[in-house]
């Protein structure tokens, strides 16, 4: 990594840190640090389950669960069980605990009215689109690419979402008993895999690779959800594909999609992917691709 750019986020790091104040055990001026409100926060109205809240967060399970008891303490959330799974907990504010959020969200405000009180508008206008990017970027790097079975409920959760939105964008609607799908063994190593996208431990995304023997690698079932689309995850699943494919020996990538998906399409564009004439029997598909693609050496 760039030497330069290392320093320059390193820098940016120190200046929020300092502006923002959470650097300072009371936090906006509170008898807290920022971690404590910032899990007030996310709790919310309506209750918050423990293992989700410490994905969202990204905090392991014995500093979230000192916050929490540090907040019961004071009187500002409970802890209980689920009476269906005593394993899972869910944490709630009480109406302490919704007054502290409410005092924490308007000194919040104030804060950030400070950092754009200096500033006129044009540099206002600056720092708002520059936060705006930054944010988008350091969203983007928070997701994970993970390996499933294709029968795992996240991918199921994935397809069934996928397939909905079919069959409200495409002329003729969308039957998944109509479309060539392939099976969930066509999916799993060695014929396959299938990648689950996560963002604060929420699926977001799923891409699936048939690896047939002694046939071209093929991408099947390509869905990003729409809150995450504009984050790259598109392009970053076609670059984990080909990677993978490529690890498996083979030299060619195909793929085919509808013509009601121009951004679909236009991705596959811009990756490198050329159309070709059809090469399978898919009802839905308007539009065949295929990439050459370096195999990696074998042995």
């Amino acid at each position: 990594m760039d030497g330069v750019q290392i320093d320059q986020v390193r820098r940016f790091n120190r200046t929020v840190s300092e502006r923002v104040g959470v650097l300072h055990d009371h936090y906006l001026g509170r008898d807290r640090p920022v971690g404590e409100a910032r899990l007030l926060w996310e709790i919310g109205e309506q209750g918050q389950d423990v293992r989700r809240l410490r994905e969202r967060l990204g905090l392991d399970s014995g500093y979230v669960s000192r916050l929490l008891r540090s907040l019961e303490t004071d009187g500002l959330v409970t802890v209980e069980p689920q009476p269906r799974d005593r394993r899972v907990r869910t944490v709630r504010l009480t109406d302490a605990g919704r007054a502290e959020r409410a005092v924490l969200d308007g000194r919040s405000d104030e804060l950030a009215d400070s950092l754009l009180e200096p500033l006129n508008t044009a540099q206002r206008a600056r720092l708002v689109a520059a936060m705006a990017e930054v944010d988008r970027l350091l969203t983007a790097g928070t997701v994970t690419l993970e390996a499933v079975d294709p029968d795992h409920p996240d991918a199921d959760h994935c397809l069934r979402s996928y397939f909905a939105e079919l069959q409200e964008r495409f002329e003729t609607g969308f039957d998944p008993a109509r479309s060539l799908l392939p099976d969930a063994g066509e999916l799993r190593p060695p014929r396959g895999l299938f990648l689950i996208a996560r963002l604060h431990g929420e699926t977001v995304g799923c891409a699936g690779l048939k690896l047939p023997p002694g046939a071209p690698a093929e991408i099947k079932r390509m869905w990003v959800a729409p809150g995450t689309r504009g984050l790259g995850l598109g392009r970053r699943f076609l670059a984990e594909l080909e990677a993978r494919a490529a690890a498996h020996g083979r030299d060619l990538l195909r793929l085919d999609t509808n013509k009601a998906l121009g951004a679909a399409i236009g991705l596959y564009h811009s990756c490198g992917f050329q159309e070709v004439a059809a090469f399978n029997d898919e009802p839905y598909a308007d539009h065949w691709f295929e990439k050459r693609i370096a195999a990696a050496p074998s042995g």
